[in-house]
C-alpha cells in the first residue's frame, strides 16, 4: 500500500464537497498498479493536484474514459465514450454524432469542472481520452496532432531528431508547435488551431507534413502502417488520427502502464536534451514523467505549454509557404 493510500485510512470513503458537489471516494485503497503500488486514492489525488492545469484541456471536449476497476492487469481496460446511466445530474454532456456520417448519435461526458474529475477517476478512469474539437465547435478541430510512434529498437536520439524536424518545418512555414509525451514510447507534435478549418483541412495538413518529413528524414520516418512490415528502429509518423470522433490522450493524464508515465507537456529544451542521450530505446526516458512526480513538477513550474505558448493559429499563409518550399 503506497503512503498515500495508508494516511487516508478508512476515512477516504467518506464523500467530499467539491464545487457545491457531493462525490463519493469509495474503495480509495484499491491497488491500481501492483508493481508499483498506487492506488485508487493515489490517482484522485492526483487529478485533484492537477486539476487546475488539466481542467482547461478538457472544458467543453467529449470525453472517452479507459477505466481499469481491477487494476492495470485487467486483459482490457473498459473504454465507455456513452454517458453512463449512473452519471449524476450535475456532469456536464454532449449528445453528438462520434463521426462524419455516423448512424446514430451517442452521449458524452464532458469534464468542466473539478468535481467531475474527481468523480470520474473514482471511477479509475485512468486515462483521458479527448476530442480534437470542443463545444460549441465540434465540427471545427482545435489542433492538428502529429503521432511519432518509435519501434521497439528505435533510439530516444533518434525519435528527438524526428520532433525537432517537426518543430522546424512548421516553424519554417509560419507555424508554432508544441510537444508531450504520449505516456507511452512517443512522442505528439500539436499545432494548436484557430477552430475555424474542417476535419478534412486539418488531415490534410497533417498528412502534408508526414510526408515532408518523411522526404527530410527517410532513414529515421516511416509511414507504413502495418505494424508487421514497419522497421522497428524508425519512427512510425502517423497523421491519419485527425478527424471527428477520434481522440487523444489529455495532456497530464495518466495511462495504464507500468510506473504510471504521464502523458506530459514539454519545452521543446527537453527534447534537444534527448537527442544528446545513447539509449537504444524510447521507454524509460518516457518514464521520467509519472503520476508520483508530475504534480511536484507542476507546482514548482507549471503547465510547460503555457510558458512555450499554447496560442490559437490561422493556416492560410502557412499553406502557401507549405507549397513552393515543399514542392507541393
Amino acid at each position: 500500500m503506497s503512503p498515500a493510500a495508508r494516511a487516508r485510512g478508512k476515512s477516504a470513503a467518506a464523500p467530499v464537497t467539491i464545487d457545491g458537489h457531493a462525490v463519493a471516494l469509495t474503495n480509495q485503497d484499491k491497488v491500481l498498479f501492483p508493481r508499483d503500488g498506487f492506488t485508487k486514492g493515489d490517482l484522485v489525488a492526483y487529478y485533484r493536484a492537477l486539476a487546475p492545469v488539466i481542467l482547461p484541456y478538457l472544458r467543453g471536449n467529449p470525453l472517452t474514459m479507459e477505466r481499469y476497476p481491477d487494476g492495470i492487469d485487467m486483459t482490457r481496460g473498459i473504454w465507455e465514450k456513452q454517458l453512463p446511466r449512473y452519471t449524476p445530474e450535475w456532469v456536464h454532456r454532449v449528445t453528438t454524432t462520434p463521426a462524419t456520417g455516423a448512424p446514430r448519435e451517442v452521449t458524452f461526458l464532458v469534464c468542466d469542472d473539478e468535481a467531475t474529475l474527481v468523480w470520474i477517476a473514482n471511477l479509475a478512469a485512468i486515462t483521458l481520452h479527448i476530442w480534437f474539437s470542443h463545444q460549441p465547435t465540434l465540427d471545427t478541430p482545435d489542433l492538428v496532432l502529429f503521432d511519432l510512434d518509435p519501434g521497439e529498437r528505435c533510439p530516444i536520439a533518434r525519435l528527438a531528431r524526428v520532433a525537432l524536424a517537426f518543430r522546424d518545418e512548421l516553424a519554417s512555414v509560419g507555424l508554432r508547435a508544441l510537444v508531450k509525451t504520449t505516456g507511452g514510447m512517443g512522442l505528439h507534435v500539436v499545432v494548436p488551431l484557430e477552430p475555424r478549418y474542417d476535419y478534412e483541412l486539418a488531415k490534410g495538413l497533417a498528412e502534408l507534413v508526414a510526408r515532408r518529413l518523411h522526404t527530410v528524414l527517410p532513414k529515421d520516418t516511416t509511414l507504413e502502417r502495418a505494424l508487421a512490415r514497419r522497421p522497428d528502429d524508425v519512427v512510425y509518423l502517423d497523421w491519419v488520427q485527425v478527424g471527428k470522433g477520434k481522440t487523444y490522450v489529455a495532456p497530464f493524464s495518466v495511462r495504464a502502464r507500468d510506473a504510471a508515465p504521464v502523458s506530459m507537456p514539454l519545452a521543446w529544451a527537453d527534447v534537444e536534451g534527448m537527442q544528446r542521450k545513447r539509449a537504444r530505446e524510447t521507454t524509460a526516458e518516457m518514464r521520467r514523467w509519472t503520476m508520483a512526480n508530475v504534480p511536484g513538477l507542476v507546482a514548482k513550474g507549471g503547465d510547460p505549454w503555457r510558458r512555450e505558448g499554447w496560442e490559437p493559429q490561422a493556416l492560410e499563409a502557412a499553406l502557401s509557404r507549405a507549397r513552393p518550399l515543399w514542392g507541393k
